[in-house]
């Protein structure tokens, strides 16, 4: 059972071995992303060059439980943008809080500023650096 909802940033500073990454180790086996989030993750790497064999050899093995961005999640994610513009979030970082939210865990991410909005966003927020 998935116990932490990943954001992008969390998972790329795993990949990356960039600090925060034991964090998210310690909980990859008890993770859950969007699909939406995924995306965000592939596209990094498409973007820094990675063929695409690679980048799937690199994600596949991971113990993460990818949800599909269903059009209940979606109304979510779009009712956040109102508690989340200000803090400068994107629509991937809201589909991040939308699955948390929606299913009462809490959301992991390299991102700070996340912290100025989480009372609003109705999700527990935990930053790994």
């Amino acid at each position: 059972m998935s116990e932490v909802v990943l954001d992008a940033s969390a998972l790329l500073a795993l990949l990356n071995d960039e600090p925060g990454a034991a964090k998210v180790a310690e909980v990859l086996g008890g993770a859950r992303m969007s699909s939406v989030n995924l995306a965000e993750v592939v596209s990094h790497f498409v973007h820094a060059g990675m063929p695409q064999s690679d980048i799937d050899a690199m994600l596949r093995p991971l113990p993460v439980e990818i949800v599909a961005a269903d059009e209940a999640l979606a109304h979510i994610a779009g009712r956040l943008r109102a508690v989340t513009a200000s803090a400068g979030l994107s629509l991937g970082d809201r589909f991040c809080l939308a699955l948390a939210r929606r299913d009462g865990l809490p959301a992991m991410t390299a991102d700070k500023q996340w912290r100025t909005i989480a009372d609003q966003a109705g999700a527990a927020i935990q930053v790994i650096r």
